[in-house]
């Protein structure tokens, strides 16, 4: 049998099978040599548990009762939220014949386990897939950009943001940050009483398709959050990144506005911004333009019938016109 593997926690596989026989033959081998596991009885509950714990390794029954697991493969593999070197393994409850084997790779899955289960080559392929899946997690976690945007992430917005305000101090230039999110709330004030749900967040890709089209080149745009999306805008005093911001709150709005009846509705976003015309005499930290831009945010969002755009030098709210 391979040796435990140690990384720094456990790893977490997640068990997707309404077999309970065939769902604990796996765990009494993984759990021993030093695996956590997580239960799954459906597809739909499998595809949930993936995307909220971000197991370490899936092993799918392909007999499952609501979707059948080649099926839930494809959709796993599809899914942005979900590592691609996240390893999959698809088993049956019998003997692996060829097109089975085949049609399992087809869908994206790794290896391809029939009954009875050979612990030993089990346990080896596991332990060698996990342990470059962790590499990899670990390697995203030190990398400066965002897996699902290319935007930078926390780590290369901070290191950007100090890049930027040097070379704007040097030269005493105007400096500008703002941060972005999208309305989680409906326009209408009686949505409550008529029943009517609240809106939902649009999908990052849409939000990451409208600052790519309306930024600049020389903009610094990273992600902070799932839908919270920061732009540092070198050259920009006060003014131009109030013009920015509404540029990028007219874009959002005209590309679902063009949209094909039932398809996305507009995208309405709040911003919070802080600029200065010389950076230099400013005497602030390059890391303060980011957290008061965000201040100005979170005004905006407290009062949701206010205006969508605020600066943070501003008491009142920026009008948008």
């Amino acid at each position: 049998m391979q040796e435990d593997i140690a990384p720094s926690r456990p790893p977490l596989t997640l068990i997707a099978s309404g077999h309970e026989w065939l769902a604990r033959s796996f765990e009494s081998v993984l759990g021993p040599n030093g695996y956590a596991v997580l239960r799954a009885y459906t597809g739909h509950q499998a595809i949930e548990h993936a995307r909220n714990a971000q197991p370490d390794a899936i092993v799918l029954d392909v007999s499952l009762t609501d979707i059948d697991g080649i099926e839930v493969c494809r959709t796993l593999r599809a899914d942005p939220q979900i590592a691609p070197g996240t390893p999959i393994f698809l088993t049956t409850a019998g003997p692996a014949s060829r097109q089975a084997r085949l049609e399992a790779l087809r869908a994206g899955a790794w290896e391809f386990f029939g009954l009875p289960l050979d612990a030993e080559e089990l346990l080896l392929k596991l332990g060698s897939y996990v342990t470059a899946k962790i590499d990899a997690d670990r390697a995203r976690e030190e990398s400066l950009l965002d897996q699902l945007t290319g935007f930078y992430n926390v780590r290369g917005l901070l290191r950007r943001v100090r890049e930027l305000g040097s070379d704007a101090f040097r030269y005493r230039r105007a400096l500008a940050c703002i941060v972005l999110s999208p309305e989680t709330e409906p326009e209408t004030t009686g949505a409550e009483a008529t029943g009517e749900k609240k809106s939902a967040p649009p999908p990052v890709g849409r939000l990451a398709k409208i600052l790519k089209e309306t930024c600049r080149a020389s903009d610094a745009i990273g992600r902070l959050g799932q839908n919270e999306f920061v732009v540092i805008a070198p050259n920009t005093d006060p003014r131009g990144a109030l013009n920015l911001a509404q540029r990028l709150s007219n874009a959002a709005e005209s590309i679902g506005a063009s949209a094909e009846p039932g398809q996305a509705a507009p995208v309405k976003l709040r911003a919070g911004l802080f600029a200065v015309p010389d950076f230099k005499e400013a005497s602030i930290q390059p890391v303060d333009m980011l957290v008061r831009a965000t201040m100005a945010l979170r005004r905006s969002q407290a009062e949701p019938t206010a205006d969508r755009i605020r600066a943070f030098d501003i008491q009142g709210p920026v009008s948008l016109s």
